[in-house]
């Protein structure tokens, strides 16, 4: 199933209506198509799997943690359909097969391009890499800033969110170190 952009239209336009504007006046008058397109990317990893991005591995010995770090990614609360962004760590210890780094931001958007909640997206994250790259062990650490709770309700701004999840032998104080030096 795809995104049916005149549904996102219409709907788009009658919010408009309800709150008291004129879709057709000028300013307004492509918001509906826009939206629709800027939705068509926002949530395009509903129908992708992030393993398929992690299918190209290469035969390798390394035994200890590689980690990629500071990740930005940019997703979408379910709950209020406001964004939430930030960074995100992934580190695996391969188990006789790595794979090219970018490959693992490329699996993170996947992901990220769906209505989310980032508790979920970490452990979605984890369980991906784990099984697609058959990892001895992964951990994950996302750091994010939720608009819902920037700019409404609580109104926040500046708040961070940190999730991790870990999938197999991996030593978490190690990854944990190997994160936070990257910050000192």
């Amino acid at each position: 199933m795809s995104l049916d952009e005149t549904i996102i239209e219409e709907a788009v336009s009658r919010i408009l209506q309800s709150i008291g504007e004129d879709p057709q006046r000028q300013g307004l008058k492509e918001t509906p198509k826009r939206v629709a397109a800027l939705y068509a990317d926002l949530f395009s990893g509903l129908h992708k799997d992030p393993a398929a991005e992690l299918s190209v591995t290469y035969e390798g010995d390394y035994r200890d943690i590689v980690l990629v770090r500071d990740i930005r990614f940019y997703s979408m609360c379910e709950h209020h359909l406001l964004p939430f962004f930030g960074s995100a760590h992934i580190g695996y210890v391969p188990n006789g097969r790595v794979v090219g780094t970018s490959k693992l931001a490329r699996a993170l958007e996947v992901l990220a391009k769906r209505p989310q909640i980032q508790e979920r997206l970490t452990e979605q994250l984890a369980d991906a890499v784990h099984r697609a790259l058959d990892a001895r062990g992964v951990a994950v650490m996302m750091e994010a800033e939720h608009l819902c709770m920037s700019m409404r309700g609580v109104q926040r701004p500046g708040t961070r969110v940190v999730t991790s999840a870990s999938r197999g032998d991996i030593d978490r104080g190690h990854f944990l170190a190997l994160v936070q030096n990257s910050h000192a």
